[in-house]
């Protein structure tokens, strides 16, 4: 677990900002303990497992569609293989544009409520992390005030892994292959993303020292991985985290990210003052970069994820 570090939000100390910016050039992954939220967390797994043990039909009726990304699915593709979870997405709660998208399912009073107080406090808790990144950083007031998130185009995902395929074996007809991994290797697109993961384990990072690394479950923590956007911004001192899920063999799995993303139409670049030679990417709009992703996810295109390397100069 040294790898992958412990830092106190609240109170950290220069050892463990040293040991994160070292993670963070290497794999991208760290702990965050001192974030005061165990009662929230304690509520919102409790919500997520009544809404995963719930009547298939609840699930059903929130079903995501090609012009709607956000619901439940059971048939998300990662690296055009399908992956062994079934998910439910939402937005901003308390945006109320932005919640007309959102499906609520019927009969799970308390569901809702729940899950928009986590929004709100995961949305404080990725800015403060942001900050922490930015010191560590030692970003100017310029850079800070480009390097930023925003909550109003974050989102949230609750995760199901169970033992075997999650797609009943009377709808698996004519879909793409399940994957080697219950989630296929890949980075998150945004700025950086907070997991919760339960004790069941399965979640691993690749390190460029180490080859594959587990991230164990640490009670009290939650982990934090870097995703596209920090590492063009930083040019390649950070790494988007590259990771993977183990398939379940015994016990089902849940977790929960929250995807903290920066502002629509954002256009994405190396920040000048971390370039100490050339920049490595092209600047472009982080708006069709989400949108590419999330076509991915949906259907199989022929190809694989978008990643940044497509931003690459030269």
């Amino acid at each position: 677990m040294d790898s992958v570090p412990i830092v106190n939000i609240s109170d950290p100390t220069t050892a463990s900002v040293g040991a994160l910016d070292a993670a963070c050039r290497d794999h991208g992954f760290f702990l965050l303990e001192g974030h005061g939220l165990d009662a929230l967390i304690g509520e919102t797994w409790k919500q997520t497992e009544r809404f995963f043990d719930a009547d298939p039909a609840i699930r059903d009726a929130l079903r995501r569609s090609a012009d709607n990304p956000l619901g439940f699915f059971d048939r998300e593709l990662t690296k055009q293989k399908r992956d062994h979870k079934s998910v439910f997405d939402f937005v901003d709660p308390h945006h109320a544009k932005r919640d007309l998208g959102n499906r609520w399912p019927d009969g799970l009073p308390g569901f809702r409520d729940t899950l928009a107080a986590f929004f709100d406090e995961f949305s404080t808790l990725a800015a403060r992390t942001l900050h922490l990144l930015h010191d560590t950083l030692d970003l100017s007031p310029q850079a800070r005030a480009v390097a930023i998130n925003d909550r109003g185009v974050s989102a949230v995902r609750l995760n199901h892994y169970p033992v075997g395929d999650p797609v009943p074996e009377a709808e698996r007809d004519c879909l793409v292959e399940l994957g080697e991994t219950a989630l296929g290797y890949h980075t998150d697109s945004g700025v950086l993303t907070l997991l919760l993961q339960d004790d069941t384990g399965g979640l691993q990072a690749e390190s460029l020292s180490d080859g594959w690394i587990d991230v164990e479950p640490r009670p009290g923590t939650i982990v934090v991985n870097l995703a596209d956007t920090m590492q063009v911004w930083t040019n390649d001192r950070y790494q988007a985290a590259v990771h993977r899920v183990v398939p379940m063999t015994t016990d089902r799995r849940f977790s929960i990210p929250y995807f903290s993303n920066p502002p629509r139409d954002l256009v994405v670049e190396p920040l000048a003052e971390l370039c100490d030679e050339p920049a490595r990417y092209r600047p472009f709009a982080w708006r069709e970069f989400m949108q590419a992703r999330n076509d991915d996810n949906f259907a199989d295109l022929g190809a694989e994820d978008t990643q940044i390397t497509r931003y690459l100069v030269g």
